[in-house]
């Protein structure tokens, strides 16, 4: 019996490093042709959306050869993979400016599920692939062995630890149980059309995280007021 194909599964700390633009093989910055081909696709994907592009499309706008983009992304899907990857980092650039003038981690949460819905559907990429070829989008997050949840989840887990550490979420917890629960939600809003909750309604939105996402959270320490770090 053929054995099955290895899986593609980096372990999650080097994916982090990736995403959170750390000096990797993958970091844009150690890579400048590499930094071009993902600009190139970024732009050609929100043109023209990613199924009706191709690698020749992405080379031409890059001024390389099919090969060289090749040579890099191994397959179409590596490539859409990476670009959204991108897209996430900035992403979470722009979810710690969001949450920055909160005063409490319920209201961060708040802030952060309202930005996080606000800034990805409104990413010109993630975005364009929720509104044109959801399916697409869908098969990006779940089809990479949900290395792309995983990374969202570590890095909202980490936002918790971190309040854990200055003594404003108790200890017992589970941070990334929490931020697994909280991922998904998000996710399935993204991916899925409600008939119930307006996306374009923040305050809706505001209220829902409010009464759902912030208990999760459980009580206030009290051994420690509530304030901004």
């Amino acid at each position: 019996m053929k054995p099955p194909p290895p899986e593609r599964t980096p372990d999650t700390a080097s994916l982090l490093e990736r995403v959170y633009g750390a000096a990797s093989e993958n970091d844009s910055a150690g890579d400048e042709l590499r930094s071009r081909i993902l600009d190139a696709a970024c732009e050609q994907f929100a043109a023209l959306g990613v199924r009706r592009s191709t690698i020749d499309d992405v080379a031409r706008r890059a001024g390389v050869s099919r090969i060289t983009v090749y040579r890099r992304f191994a397959t179409k899907d590596d490539l859409v993979e990476q670009v959204i990857l991108r897209e996430f980092r900035r992403y979470f650039d722009r979810f710690r400016a969001d949450v920055q003038p909160a005063d409490t981690p319920g209201a961060r949460v708040v802030a952060g599920f309202v930005g996080s819905l606000r800034a990805i559907r409104g990413n010109p990429i993630i975005g364009g692939l929720l509104s044109a070829e959801p399916d697409m989008f869908v098969g990006s997050i779940m089809g990479d062995q949900g290395r792309t949840v995983a990374v969202v989840r570590e890095f909202t887990a980490s936002q918790l630890r971190r309040e854990q550490r200055a003594g404003l979420i108790a200890a017992e917890v589970d941070a990334d149980m929490v931020a697994e629960l909280m991922v998904r939600l998000c996710a399935s809003f993204l991916a899925i059309p409600s008939q119930i909750v307006d996306l374009d309604d923040e305050k809706q939105l505001a209220a829902l995280a409010e009464r759902y996402l912030v208990p999760m959270l459980g009580p206030a320490p009290e051994k420690k007021q509530q304030k901004e770090r």
